[in-house]
């Protein structure tokens, strides 16, 4: 993914690393050119928030266990999905 922006980190390498930012598990380096990617890039931002949703979700869904790993799967799948239809229609929207 790419919003057509300049940016010193490409937008797939951010989006690549948002769960383990939203978990506060980068160094502190890393965590600072995410969270200066996010505040630039309002494609970038708008999916953080959803992933950061959808984590909340399966937080509140599953208690205090851990979400099974088929779910986490199915999840991440489809927020694969998601980004590529969303991509898709982007780049089809602006030609």
């Amino acid at each position: 993914m790419s919003c057509g922006e300049d940016h010193n980190v490409d937008c797939s390498e951010i989006l690549e690393r948002v769960y383990v930012f939203i978990d506060n598990e980068l160094e502190d380096a890393t965590t600072d050119e995410i969270r200066q990617h996010l505040e630039e890039c309002a494609p970038c931002l708008d999916q953080y928030d959803i992933e950061r949703c959808v984590k909340k979700l399966v937080h509140r869904s599953c208690g205090d266990e851990h979400a099974p790993d088929a779910l986490r799967q199915r999840i991440l799948l489809r927020l694969t999905e998601i980004r590529i239809e969303t991509s898709t229609t982007t780049i089809i929207s602006t030609d």
